[in-house]
């Protein structure tokens, strides 16, 4: 089922440029967390929606506080650049894509997100992780999320999965 909603120019932009991380890029300007809403037919993203590794410097957890974007009673689309740790001691780097729509976001509202994940889901080609969450419990802990993301995943963002 299309919505007919159409991927702004800007959010395939900051698509392309979080999946290509050039290594001699100043690191502080990375997209860590960004989110999507839908408006006026256009799947777009406000610029205080962007979150790069310089925003982000004050914060203790990122995990905790991806999960902190995800707004009750709401809908949105969100990438986030997950860093995390496997058993065989190598640290990786991959883009999960989250929609998210609260289990009270009015029907409409959900409808309409999820009908125009399609759209959205074209320009994410090569994105490893999708996730659907309706409520925190459905991912809230590390654990549950380091699950998804992989076996053997020990910590996500730094920290040990086992201290949600």
């Amino acid at each position: 089922m299309a919505s007919g909603v159409k991927v702004s120019d800007k959010v395939k932009d900051i698509i392309n440029e979080m999946k290509v991380v050039k290594s001699d890029a100043d690191q502080n300007e990375r997209i860590r967390v960004v989110i999507f809403k839908i408006s006026d037919g256009l799947i777009n993203v406000e610029n205080d929606q962007i979150f790069r590794e310089k925003d982000l410097k004050d914060e203790t957890d990122v995990y905790k506080f991806f999960l902190s974007k995800l707004a009750p009673k709401s809908c949105c689309y969100l990438l986030y650049d997950c860093h995390f740790e496997t058993k065989e001691a190598s640290k990786k780097e991959e883009l999960v894509f989250v929609m998210w729509a609260h289990e009270s976001a009015t029907i409409k509202e959900k409808m309409q997100y999820a009908s125009s994940k399609d759209s959205l889901k074209k320009v994410l080609s090569g994105i490893k992780h999708e996730l659907q969450m309706t409520d925190l419990s459905d991912y809230g802990t590390r654990e549950a999320f380091a699950e998804r993301m992989g076996k053997g995943v020990i910590r996500v963002e730094g920290v040990d999965v086992s201290r949600s």
